[in-house]
């Protein structure tokens, strides 16, 4: 509007319709008129010539030597004799015109012109620097949509880079340069230079949106983009906003103070009860604001985070109740069905007639077992029938049984060894600690049919 002098009456995405206004054609013909006035162009074409000449012709001479003298005469008026011609398009010269206001630029840019502001030549810190006051528009959300957050990364990938960063820390100047730069343009493209060692994009990003807020809409090791963010407000529209809070809030304050004298004089008086009440009083609206209307503030966004984790870990709590109590029901489950499984069992009684062996016999059968490599394994489940029938097998070619189990405490040891006695009818000879296991050797050989016929089968 500035540029052409019309009105923009609608914009749809990134285009926009001007209307040129009534008085468009007025300027246009002074216009015209001041070119004619400043150069005055005279037409050389004689009778001669007019009668056999065209008119096409005629118009197309005529227009080619204004336009040469146009030409001439414009150099000699608006370009003086020791400033070369102005270069570039009207975009690519505002470009440069905001970026020199920002700050120096990086002459080592590696990418398309124009250069981009040298971030580290700015300032480190920036006296009286404060984090700029934010307020949404009523009836805005300050977050961003999927659909928002795809406009604005697709609006900033043409975008001229504005900035050349290098370091992680002491960004004060940078960011205010960003507050100056986001008066003008929504986003802020910061480079990332290359070359450079410890430099680390999430660290910058953090730092640049605690000093100057805003929403990162992209990141990554070339480049970081800020949006200034719904809640923007330039450093004139902030400042008024500020002062005209502050006058609302001391006329409340004294309006608060009238009201109490006159409550006090009617209480006084009889007329009211001494019971106090906040409807329609200041400290109401104060408790309406903190409570509803203050949502942007840093206290209240940690109060929404912790919010949100505290209902996170109660729903986490939850869930793991929900799987302690499913998996109490299983166990329960199991120890039915064990219970019924040691009810059903009825374990063989040992054999009053049982043979002896003399110490001597038992050393020799102890050495013979350390020798044997062949073993009955007894797993997880303990002493069941197939257990019992592969020490069997083994019994009909061998005198000794090496049972192998992977049990660690020397009482249940003890009962698996004397119940395996019982069970096989053999004799229990010695128990043995090896590496990661013990072996329990038996002497069954000369018992082995009687074993056999004594075996119940309800063993599970």
């Amino acid at each position: 509007m500035i540029k052409t002098g019309g009105l923009v009456v609608w914009t749809k995405g990134d285009i926009h319709f001007i209307y040129r206004g009534n008085n468009y054609l007025e300027d246009t013909k002074h216009h015209r008129t001041d070119i004619q006035k400043v150069l005055p162009v005279k037409s050389h074409v004689s009778t001669s010539e007019l009668k056999y000449r065209s008119k096409a012709e005629l118009f197309s001479n005529d227009n080619s030597e204004a336009d040469d003298t146009f030409f001439k005469n414009d150099q000699s008026i608006c370009v003086p004799k020791d400033e070369e011609p102005v270069k570039g398009t009207l975009y690519e010269r505002e470009v440069n015109r905001l970026l020199d206001s920002l700050g120096p630029r990086f002459v080592d840019w590696w990418w398309n012109t124009p250069l981009p502001v040298d971030a580290d030549v700015l300032p480190e810190y920036v006296p009286g620097y404060k984090t700029p006051f934010r307020q949404c528009p009523p009836g805005v959300r300050p977050t961003l949509a999927d659909e928002e957050l795809t406009y604005l990364r697709k609006i900033a990938r043409p975008l001229p880079t504005h900035f050349a960063l290098g370091r992680n820390t002491k960004l004060q100047g940078l960011a205010a340069a960003i507050l100056k730069l986001w008066e003008k343009s929504l986003i802020a493209k910061i480079a990332v230079k290359v070359g450079i060692q410890n430099t680390d994009n999430e660290q910058m990003a953090w730092n640049l949106k605690r000093l100057a807020g805003g929403t990162v809409i992209l990141r990554n090791k070339d480049f970081i983009i800020l949006y200034r963010g719904k809640d923007f407000l330039p450093g004139g529209v902030a400042q008024t906003v500020i002062e005209r809070e502050a006058q609302v809030h001391d006329e409340q304050e004294r309006e608060e103070e009238a009201r109490l004298k006159v409550v006090d004089s009617l209480q006084m008086v009889g007329v009211l009860s001494p019971e106090e009440s906040s409807v329609g009083t200041f400290r109401e609206y104060q408790d309406f604001q903190a409570n509803h209307v203050h949502e942007n503030t840093e206290n209240y966004k940690t109060m929404i985070e912790l919010e949100a984790e505290k209902h996170r870990l109660e729903k986490e709590l939850k869930d793991q109740e929900w799987k302690l109590c499913t998996l109490n029901k299983k166990i329960e489950r199991s120890n039915q069905v064990l219970a019924k499984l040691h009810s059903s069992w009825i374990p063989s009684e040992q054999s009053a007639d049982t043979e002896l062996l003399t110490e001597e016999e038992k050393v020799i059968f102890r050495k013979i077992g350390l020798k044997m490599d062949e073993h009955v394994l007894l797993g997880r489940r303990g002493i069941f029938d197939g257990v019992i029938e592969e020490i069997h097998q083994h019994c009909k070619h061998k005198e000794v049984v090496k049972v192998i189990t992977k049990q660690n405490q020397a009482s249940q040891i003890t009962y698996t060894a004397k119940l395996l006695e019982v069970e096989t009818g053999g004799i229990l000879i010695a128990i043995e600690k090896l590496t990661t296991s013990h072996a329990i050797y038996y002497f069954t050989v000369e018992r082995i049919t009687t074993a056999q016929k004594n075996h119940h089968t309800e063993i599970s």
